[in-house]
């Protein structure tokens, strides 16, 4: 009997050596730290950092309410954090780089690739994941993102510190991720304006710099929202309550189309130094106050009536300055028109 103990152990003890040999030959010759891109769970990812070869950097950081931090200063577009997660999480290697274009890869990627760190929480005492103690920030990926493999559904990736190249493609997607690792800011940031509920509004003062007679201010409280005209104070009554409540309903998900960076200076001072059209300005019941003042647009797009007489200014579109006045952007009227209303409107 107890012989036959000793055999089961033996041919149990070789069983399990024969299965972890199977398993390491299919998986290949390569170290799994070489070729493991893929984030299984992109819920503990805290930090995320990309660079590239032009000293242009991104930095996403994970705020306490699930929110993303762009560069520190700008909250972060959730759709693009997004898909970039889902991107880390479903990154799957197809080959290692053939010998023959290695080298040439090798100095592509040291060249014109994107730097990718990645940050998450971990715990430094972690007992079958039930247990966890003393939680802190590791960066557990650091690869190079860079062009597309020639059949286009893949995407050279290098580990860092490895030596060999991988082509990588997307689980479910074909064509390359590179895209996807932009370095640019403005591809990163939130196109948000307004994004305040009617409980959180504590005031509204919508300024027509050139029509005083339309300007007013709103103030709301718990029991009564008070109407009055802004160059005299003086309080409104027999106003469309239906119309005021639709309206201040309306500063939810505001975005801005675009955000213009390259703008010719000498025509972006010309408009901002002009008058603006509408001087917008929601202060939410923390006190924090969002501004924003517009300008006619050009009509760049040659855009006619239908007698075919040339529109002087776009009728689409306005300029804006937001965000202190740091940003000009446009946007479009069939966006904010909801918010952009004369005190005749009520």
């Amino acid at each position: 009997m107890k012989k036959n103990k000793y055999i089961f152990l033996i041919a149990f003890i070789l069983l399990v050596i024969a299965v972890v040999l199977i398993l390491s030959k299919s998986s290949g010759t390569f170290d799994k730290k070489l070729k493991d891109f893929a984030i299984e769970d992109t819920a503990s990812v805290t930090k995320i950092f990309l660079a590239d070869k032009s000293n242009r950097s991104v930095l996403f950081e994970k705020e306490s309410q699930g929110n993303w931090k762009l560069n520190g200063k700008y909250p972060a577009r959730q759709s693009g954090i997004d898909l970039l997660l889902e991107t880390m999480m479903k990154l799957i290697p197809r080959y290692p780089v053939p010998k023959k274009a290695h080298n040439n890869i090798v100095s592509l990627l040291a060249t014109r690739s994107v730097k990718v760190e990645i940050y998450q929480e971990a715990y430094r005492i972690n007992l079958f994941n039930r247990v966890k103690l003393f939680q802190y920030e590791k960066l557990t990926r650091t690869y190079y993102v860079g062009g597309a493999s020639p059949d286009n559904i893949g995407t050279y990736m290098l580990m860092e510190g490895a030596s060999v190249p991988f082509v990588v493609h997307l689980l479910d997607f074909r064509g390359f991720v590179a895209p996807r690792f932009s370095t640019l800011e403005k591809n990163w940031r939130d196109h948000t304006v307004f994004n305040t509920r009617l409980s959180e509004i504590q005031s509204v003062i919508m300024e027509f710099p050139n029509k005083k007679d339309d300007s007013y201010e709103i103030n709301v409280n718990d029991e009564s929202v008070v109407l009055k005209k802004l160059y005299n104070k003086e309080i409104v009554v027999g106003y469309d309550t239906l119309k005021l409540l639709n309206f201040l309903t309306s500063f939810a998900n505001i975005k801005y189309e675009s955000l213009l960076e390259n703008i010719n200076p000498e025509r972006k001072d010309s408009i901002i130094s002009s008058t603006p059209q509408h001087i917008l300005t929601v202060v939410d019941t923390k006190g924090d106050s969002t501004k924003i003042k517009t300008f006619f647009k050009p009509n760049d797009e040659r855009m006619f009536d239908t007698e075919g007489r040339f529109y002087t200014y776009d009728v689409d579109k306005l300029y804006a300055l937001i965000n202190k006045d740091r940003d000009f952007v446009i946007i479009q009227y069939f966006v904010f028109d909801k918010v952009l209303r004369p005190l005749s409107y009520f």
